[in-house]
């Protein structure tokens, strides 16, 4: 009698440990997208704030780019509110294919500027817009990327690789903006298709990242 009710409270108890490693680690994969969610939305509000006083179509196209990219956290934190080790995964994979696009349109802006030079104004505005995007989606991938290795996420690891992408994209308009000023302006759509490599580079190291965490996920049905 008295070892079925050390059992059953000893199992009970264990249990009860499941469950709230389950939730905190909910909660602290929602807190750091939020956050980093939170960084990116300010950074492009910023941005926002230099295109009104400037105009700049170049630097509304890295607006958007940023912005659009910042709501890649939407389906990771919706993973990770359902607790859903199978969702985050998925979201994972959502992730690495924004990465491949992101690669495709640096890939065929660059080569369109190759083709068909234009002029770039605004240099100041574009530099100073690129700074701010820079360190804003530095700040975001520390986030994603600490919490991602703490909680044991590939999901987050690999969305935190987007954000360090979108901060060398970011310096990468800070580079062009510095060599059209120089007079070097072939020089902007060859570091855009060097950029490119590198995001090449970074979604074959996230898609390896993700299905490794197969074997983790195919007994889960969460």
């Amino acid at each position: 009698m008295t070892g079925h009710g050390h059992d059953h409270a000893a199992g009970h108890g264990h249990s009860h440990g499941l469950v709230d490693d389950s939730i905190k680690r909910s909660q602290a994969g929602i807190r750091a997208v939020a956050i980093s969610l939170g960084i990116l939305l300010g950074t492009a509000v910023v941005q926002l704030a230099i295109f009104v006083a400037t105009g700049s179509v170049a630097l509304l196209a890295d607006l958007i780019h940023n912005a659009g990219d910042a709501l890649t956290a939407l389906p990771l934190g919706a993973a990770f509110l359902l607790r859903s080790r199978v969702a985050e995964k998925r979201a994972g994979y959502f992730v690495v294919a924004t990465i491949f696009v992101s690669a495709a349109v640096a890939a065929a802006e660059s080569v369109n500027r190759l083709l068909h030079p234009s002029a770039i104004d605004h240099l100041v505005a574009l530099a100073l817009a690129g700074v701010v995007g820079c360190l804003g989606n530095e700040l975001a991938a520390r986030v994603r990327l600490r919490a991602g290795r703490r909680l044991d996420s590939p999901a987050l690891i690999a969305d935190g690789n987007h954000a360090r992408i979108d901060a060398l994209v970011s310096l990468a308009v800070v580079a062009s903006a510095l060599v059209v000023a120089a007079g070097l302006d072939v020089a902007d759509p060859l570091i855009g298709l060097a950029i490119t490599i590198v995001i090449l580079r970074i979604t074959w190291d996230s898609w390896r990242t993700i299905s490794r965490s197969t074997a983790g996920t195919a007994g889960s049905r969460s």
